[in-house]
């Protein structure tokens, strides 16, 4: 599928075919678009949990108000971040690239992210949202739909799925096929109401 026909038609499903299964092959072409994503000083700071368990969904899904797609979705993703991946061993972002590349980024990253912990979770929230929205769209072009999802307990999901220190939850998305159309878009803004030009009026 078309970029553009992607982003196009690609909607917040609920309601998935509970029988159709993932290969591991799948997830592993959308994992691997994922992690193209980009990243701030490419630290890939974002933490992507593949919940497989039958038993881990349906303790998610009492914790995300009961919602189905948790259960019935053939994929089903914690979307998280390291918010100390800058401070993990930082050269490893950059061994590919060019020595004056690495001589210049590399120390960098301490000085910019030290002792700023709401910079350190805006860059988390940042870069899984970016993630996110890679995800839904090779998805869209894979043949599936998908829903990101913030309508849950981020304590009692951390809590399940063992979430390390220094890290947070930005969202879950559940992706599969869809077994009920979206229903119609709520309502666009207009452009004029959202885009300007050099300055707000």
């Amino acid at each position: 599928m078309d970029t553009l026909d992607a982003i196009e038609q690609r909607r917040s499903v609920k309601h998935y075919d509970t029988n159709h299964k993932f290969t591991d092959d799948e997830i592993n072409q959308l994992m691997s678009l994922a992690v193209l994503s980009p990243t701030s000083f490419n630290i890939q700071n974002w933490r992507f949990v593949v919940i497989k368990d039958t038993e881990t969904r349906k303790q998610i899904r009492a914790a995300a108000w009961d919602q189905a797609q948790v259960t019935d979705a053939s994929l089903f993703i914690v979307i998280c971040a390291d918010l100390k991946a800058w401070k993990d061993n930082p050269s490893q972002y950059w061994v590919n690239a060019p020595k004056e590349a690495q001589d210049f980024l590399v120390p960098a990253m301490s000085p910019f992210y030290e002792g700023k912990d709401e910079l350190q979770r805006d860059e988390a929230m940042r870069s899984c949202g970016i993630a996110a929205q890679t995800i839904m769209l090779a998805a869209k072009s894979m043949g599936y739909d998908s829903n990101p999802m913030i309508g849950f307990d981020p304590d009692k999901v951390a809590e399940i799925i063992k979430l390390p220190e220094n890290h947070v939850i930005s969202m879950m998305m559940a992706v599969g096929k869809q077994t009920q159309p979206a229903m119609p878009r709520g309502g666009q803004l207009p452009l004029d109401k959202v885009v300007f030009t050099d300055k707000f009026s």
